[in-house]
């Protein structure tokens, strides 16, 4: 009987149901994955290439291991799809990313098969590690902890830190390292190229096979042969391959490397690894966007391509009815490369992030002034730190959830030493369906309590542009600059540039009876709302703060003798924030006026439109309009 396109995958609610099937319809069951894959991308959107890269892998693990109960974590979690269609979500995969619906990444509250909550990279090991270790303890001996760690994330220092440590445990602990020389761009860096070194030289993978070919032979020359082959291979890796693989040096069995595409030789080499302790680590080499020929041949681009035509590869644009303003990050971008060509001094950083944060148009530009460091937050930060300290000035490019992980090194190496170092955050607040892991919360709270560091946020484009031009000018130190993800508001925006004066607001409109004040982009909302009170004759002030710090004193003065109601609006978390900020001028300067402050509450917000977001959290143009309103009610109530 003809197998129709979907009948077997069909039949796989569960890892259980897969593991029912014959080796040999593993293959059909990767290509229907893989179609099911691509046929929810191309309508729903999401991350693409790095899951296609995997289905041979995810099949042949969830067919081998006992999951859940075995542990499986992927690293980085956009590689998770199939995972997820394999695990009980089939039927619910449309809801990927969207508001309300399925997480974009593994997340432990919406499946046990979820073992950890993934979304930056390279966490993967260390918490395999520590699960084997909790399972060693409690006497499960034949529990499996496997972390699949790709995409570039093997580039990160967390990850050489767990490897470090793994080495010395005798755990049930398997590393596979999922190589396809790819992040979202290209991967850089020495570690790549030994990988590369590895796969490529033949005199190495030669006298591999030759000695696993004839040890394979030694043991089937009887029972008593198996203790022979053990002293065998752990003479010949002890005298030749430790000093040569990074891996081995760690203490790791090395295997590999081997083609991740091979769904039967994949499951025969886990069932082999399955069975011998202590950390292990599978070298698997695969292609991003495997079975797709456009995301194979541009593997940066079909990342993450938005919806297209799954048949001719087009990649569907929204057609508005009149031109839209730009990406802030493609305006830093340029920004940074009209700057640099009039100082010489600039350069730009970002790690492992070039297209995502648009410093590819410096790294085109001018290629000895722009780097990518791979996935290593701290290591960015340092090295302009070390920049800075020989009088360069760098733009250091980071998503703000991604610096949380550099924390120590902005206090310890920048700010302490009152270096000039730019930080440029991109995704600051609500960065849409990437969700809890990806929103840019906190930076405002984080940075503000950093002695030394200016806090700043544009409202529209021409600020970030002037905000930036600002940050580069002599020995203004440690300088901050956050951004949202996505469209600013300006279609003109290559105004001349011009320098502002730290810590000093910008009057948006005066008016009556409420202040709000905003910071960043989210002002745009509280535009919005001024302009429908207006036409119901009621007139609010707005004023956009630019700077939470420092804060224009001498405006704040101003509003709490004129209001005697303040809304501050923030796209990032209330604790700590700008509207803390104000509440504390109000009380060390003895004004008592009622502050309504609007932001992020005290709650890990999922994935949606920022729009959606906005609402869910309570600071959207409605919400502002509301607060107005409540406060007008409430005095008429007191009189």
């Amino acid at each position: 009987m003809e197998i129709k396109p979907g009948d077997l995958l069909n039949q796989i609610n569960y890892p259980v149901d897969l593991r029912k099937f014959k080796e040999e319809d593993l293959e059909q069951i990767c290509t229907e994955l893989r179609q099911f894959i691509v046929d929810a991308v191309s309508v729903g959107g999401g991350h693409f290439g790095s899951s296609l890269g995997v289905v041979e892998l995810t099949v042949a693990l969830h067919y081998v291991l006992n999951t859940p109960y075995d542990q499986l974590i992927w690293d980085v979690g956009h590689q998770a799809y199939g995972h997820k269609i394999l695990t009980g979500r089939r039927k619910q995969f449309h809801t990927n990313r969207i508001y309300k619906g399925l997480s974009g990444f593994p997340k432990r509250s919406e499946s046990q098969y979820d073992a950890f909550g993934v979304g930056h990279s390279s966490t993967s090991i260390s918490a395999a590690l520590g699960m084997a270790v909790a399972s060693r303890y409690k006497g499960e001996t034949d529990r499996q902890h496997v972390a699949v760690i790709g995409d570039g994330a093997m580039t990160a220092g967390l990850a050489f830190e767990a490897l470090n440590h793994a080495g010395t445990e005798n755990t049930n602990l398997l590393v596979i390292l999922n190589d396809n020389c790819m992040s979202i761009d290209p991967n850089v860096g020495a570690l790549k190229e030994y990988l590369t070194d590895i796969t490529t030289s033949k005199p190495y993978n030669r006298f591999r096979d030759d000695i696993s070919y004839v040890l394979e032979q030694i043991s089937k020359l009887g029972p008593n042969t198996h203790e022979i082959v053990k002293k065998i291979e752990k003479s010949i890796k002890g005298s030749l391959l430790q000093r040569s693989n990074f891996f081995e040096a760690l203490k790791f069995r090395y295997f590999g490397p081997i083609n991740g595409h091979d769904v039967k030789h994949l499951v025969k080499v886990i069932r082999d690894l399955r069975d011998i302790p202590g950390p292990k680590l599978l070298h698997c080499i695969t292609v991003k966007g495997k079975g797709y020929e456009l995301a194979e041949q541009d593997q940066t681009k079909w990342h993450s391509p938005g919806l297209f035509d799954k048949i001719t590869g087009e990649i569907k644009k929204v057609v508005f009815d009149k031109p839209q303003p730009p990406k802030y990050q493609d305006v830093f971008g340029h920004t940074l490369v009209e700057l640099a060509e009039k100082n010489s001094k600039i350069m730009g950083i970002t790690p492992a992030m070039p297209s995502g944060c648009s410093l590819n148009i410096m790294m085109r530009a001018m290629p000895d002034r722009a780097f990518d460091v791979g996935i290593a937050e701290q290591h960015a930060v340092t090295f302009s730190a070390g920049l800075a300290a020989q009088g360069m000035i760098p733009f250091c490019n980071i998503y703000s959830s991604f610096m949380q992980r550099a924390y120590d090194q902005v206090i310890h190496d920048v700010a302490i030493q009152k270096l000039s170092v730019i930080f440029c955050l991109d995704r600051a607040g609500v960065a849409g369906a990437d969700g809890a892991t990806h929103h840019g919360a906190y930076d405002l709270a984080y940075m503000r309590c950093i002695p030394n560091m200016i806090v700043s946020a544009p409202m529209n484009e021409e600020e970030l542009r002037n905000l930036m031009y600002t940050a580069q000018q002599d020995q203004m130190g440690p300088f901050s600059i956050r951004y949202p993800r996505g469209n600013g508001v300006m279609t003109d925006w290559r105004r001349p540039l011009k320098s502002l004066k730290i810590g000093k607001a910008r009057t948006v409109c005066e008016g009556v009876e409420s202040a709000i004040l905003t910071i960043g982009h989210i002002g745009n909302e509280a535009l919005k709302a001024c302009k429908l009170l207006n036409e119901e004759g009621v007139f609010p002030a707005h004023y956009d703060m630019r700077f939470v710090k420092p804060l224009d004193e001498e405006l704040l003065h101003s509003v709490f003798r004129k209001f005697t109601h303040v809304i501050t609006v923030e796209d990032g978390c209330l604790q700590g924030g700008m509207g803390s900020a104000v509440i504390e001028f109000m009380m060390d300067q003895g004004y008592q006026s009622k502050i309504t402050r609007l932001g992020i509450p005290d709650w890990v917000i999922n994935h949606g439109e920022q729009p959606e977001l906005w609402t869910e959290c309570g600071y959207d143009a409605k919400a502002i309009i509301t607060a107005v309103k409540q406060f007008m009610l409430d005095k008429i109530g007191s009189v």
